[in-house]
């Protein structure tokens, strides 16, 4: 009887593990399966994808396990950072460093390491008319989700429906009508600014050093809450102030994306990150939810807030609507975007005319020629020829982003070369606008009248221009943009003389979009 109740305890061991030996099984399974996820994304896919286009002669990097190109890229990165350069427009080496290495070794179509991630470098320009264009719909943005949704989410990082829908309903806002109507709001923002500096002169010996970054990035500011939210600058000030800090931020957390779930570790920047998300979401759904009032009590629906919150009012069904976070997100975009593309432009654009008077005097000549000492109209502005071709030159030497990102969403020929899914592409924005068998030896001084006869014309129907990106992706606010800032540099042209200050360091530098690293210090005096 003992053997026989032994044996039945023996049997009743084995059949029945404990608790913590299933624990102990499962755990080793899923560390197992994590092990095989990190050798398959770190080791085993970018070695498979580097044999499949070397063997169709693409040249570029070696991997180096696990981080790629990052560490040679943020070395160059922070030893370009280390000192200005010569007040010149050679800006490639300093601004893209490992960018220019690569391709000077390598070749216009050329291998590159994103982390683990196989990047493929495109700067030849039919290729990239053929990417931007995406006539087979073999290509999708390229973005990390959650960063980009930590920074400026919505309709740029969306694909398919989601983004055609968004494209809808947020085209009416950029339409010629709209914007004439947003020229109030421009000329207020450019009229408090231009008074804002007269007040300084005032209190000076007839010269005054302005660091205009500053003051344009608050100009852009008010204008995009103006006509984008209805609301004034002040009320979107700690919005602006927390997504530059979260610019920075992103930079910082890319130099180590390569590592598995690296976002979701407790480190103080990722900390930080998802504190300035939610504090951004939380102010724009105030915003949001005391215009939904408002539309209630008076309609008012007649900028990009207004039109998004109005589109789903009228649309009776869902899958026509936009969610409040889609709306959040939109928000999110134009908050950065609209002040980032302008004031990155118009702080170049002084930079350079400080650099090149000779501009600087035929640009004012022509804007008093049009306008006198009055407000600029919607009609006069479009009239601008000089001051267009200083625009157009100053995007082609300092774009406010140097690269397009895309990803292939089946297999698809480019060049001769075929590339499988999901495999990521760059285009080089800056590479093309520096080019000198595209745009000749003078390619890097500042010449406006390359674009005297328009764009195409001027790169010989390539697309080796192209600032706000090309094809049906084209960034929707362009118009906006470049409206904005002619009207801003017509009103400071029509009041004031500025050269380059002595505290001046040429030091541009990507921070998401191309920045002045130390600031952007001019000396303004008036003409009267």
């Amino acid at each position: 009887m003992e053997v026989d109740a032994a044996a039945r305890a023996l049997v009743g061991d084995v059949a029945s593990p404990s608790p913590w030996s299933l624990l102990c099984v499962l755990a080793a399974l899923l560390v197992l399966w994590a092990a095989s996820k990190v050798a398959e994304r770190c080791w085993l896919r970018p070695r498979r994808l580097g044999r499949l286009l070397r063997a169709q002669g693409l040249g570029g990097t070696a991997y180096r396990f696990p981080a790629g190109d990052l560490t040679e890229n943020g070395r160059l990165n922070k030893e370009a950072q280390s000192s200005p350069m010569p007040p010149c427009h050679d800006i490639v080496p300093r601004v893209a460093p490992h960018l220019y290495n690569v391709v000077k070794e390598h070749g216009n179509v050329c291998i590159t390491w994103f982390g683990p991630i196989l990047r493929v470098i495109i700067a030849q320009p039919e290729l990239v008319k053929d990417i931007l264009s995406n006539k087979s719909g073999h290509f999708e943005k390229f973005t990390n989700k959650r960063l980009g949704k930590l920074i400026a989410p919505g309709l740029a990082n969306y694909d398919g429906e989601k983004w055609a829908k968004h494209r809808r309903i947020l085209n009416p806002a950029f339409h010629l009508e709209k914007l004439k109507g947003m020229l109030p709001a421009f000329s207020t923002c450019c009229t408090e600014l231009v008074g804002n500096w007269e007040n300084k002169l005032a209190n000076s010996g007839g010269s005054v050093e302005i660091d205009i970054w500053q003051e344009f990035q608050n100009l852009s500011g008010d204008v995009i809450s103006r006509t984008a939210f209805g609301s004034s600058f002040m009320e979107g000030r700690r919005i602006f102030q927390l997504q530059a800090e979260q610019a920075e931020r992103i930079i910082k957390a890319l130099q180590y994306i390569y590592i598995p779930g690296y976002l979701f570790f407790p480190t103080e920047n990722n900390r930080r990150m998802k504190e300035i998300n939610r504090e951004i979401e939380g102010l724009l759904r105030g915003i949001i939810e005391k215009r939904e009032r408002a539309i209630e009590s008076d309609g008012h629906e007649h900028d990009l807030l207004g039109l998004m919150l109005q589109s789903n009012k009228a649309s009776g069904t869902s899958s026509l609507r936009m969610s409040t976070e889609d709306v959040i997100e939109e928000c999110k975009l134009f908050y950065f975007a609209g002040m980032e593309t302008t004031s990155v432009l118009l702080t170049w654009t002084l930079v350079v005319l400080g650099m090149h008077p000779e501009w600087q005097d035929r640009a004012r000549k022509e804007v008093l020629s049009v306008f006198g000492k009055n407000k600029p109209s919607f009609h006069g502005l479009n009239r601008l020829k000089t001051v267009t071709t200083i625009l157009y030159e100053v995007l082609r030497l300092y774009p406010p982003a140097v690269t397009l990102n895309r990803k292939t969403s089946k297999e698809v020929e480019i060049g001769g070369i075929s590339y499988p899914a999901g495999v990521a592409v760059e285009l080089p924005i800056i590479l093309l606008h520096h080019n000198p068998n595209i745009w000749g030896k003078d390619v890097l001084e500042f010449k406006p009248q390359r674009f005297a006869e328009g764009i195409s014309k001027a790169t010989n129907d390539r697309l080796a221009f192209f600032p706000f990106g090309s094809g049906p992706r084209i960034c929707i606010g362009q118009n906006f943009a470049l409206l904005e800032a002619k009207m801003a540099l017509s009103m400071v042209l029509q009041r004031f003389e500025f050269k380059l200050s002595p505290s001046y360091a040429h030091a541009p530098y990507t921070v998401i979009t191309l920045h002045p690293q130390h600031g952007a210090q001019i000396m303004i005096k008036s003409l009267e």
